[in-house]
């Protein structure tokens, strides 16, 4: 008898119930760890740091409500939901572990969203530091501003969730391949 080609979420084993748990809380503590040296150091309003030349600058502020400033002047609700949304994924990873990939992808989501609600809860607003003035400058080129400025927070549940697109369209790719 024949085997199915597996698919990307199913050619790794399911991932240990500690594996998302001990990554969201490594990922949270460097966002955390970020936050509080950018509160120490940086002073809101002042000219941006250069890190890495062109890529990476330091550059203080903060925000009370989502992505681009969505909804500002929420941060405790946001911060509730983020909260629990962070938690509900973690939960559900631990009641019912997945694939190593998948495992991982979902960790990074939850970490983002626990780290923001941590602040949010916190200090009633979200510390942000990192710009880029690459990214920048792309977005000026398609006449929409200045790209955000963030924090390890958002770079988790952004690139968690562009590979959440990639592995769910790769799946459904190969199971089409499969099917056929």
């Amino acid at each position: 008898m024949l085997r199915s080609v597996p698919t990307l979420t199913d050619r790794f084993r399911r991932a240990p119930v500690w594996l998302p748990l001990v990554l969201a809380a490594l990922l949270v503590a460097a966002d955390q760890a970020l936050k509080a040296w950018a509160l120490t150091n940086l002073q809101e309003g002042q000219p941006a740091q250069q890190f890495i030349p062109g890529l990476v600058e330091w550059y203080l502020t903060f925000n009370t409500g989502a992505a681009w400033s969505l909804f500002s002047g929420s941060a405790v609700p946001l911060a509730v939901g983020r909260l629990l949304i962070g938690l509900g994924i973690l939960g559900y990873l631990t009641w019912k572990p997945q694939p190593r990939a998948l495992s991982v992808i979902l960790a990074m989501i939850s970490a983002g969203a626990i780290g923001n609600a941590i602040d949010g809860l916190r200090q009633g607003k979200v510390t942000d530091m990192i710009h880029s003035p690459l990214l920048s400058s792309v977005t000026r080129a398609l006449n929409a501003g200045d790209f955000p400025i963030f924090n390890v927070a958002d770079m988790c549940v952004v690139l968690g969730t562009l590979a959440l697109l990639i592995l769910s369209f790769v799946g459904d790719r190969q199971a089409k391949q499969d099917a056929r």
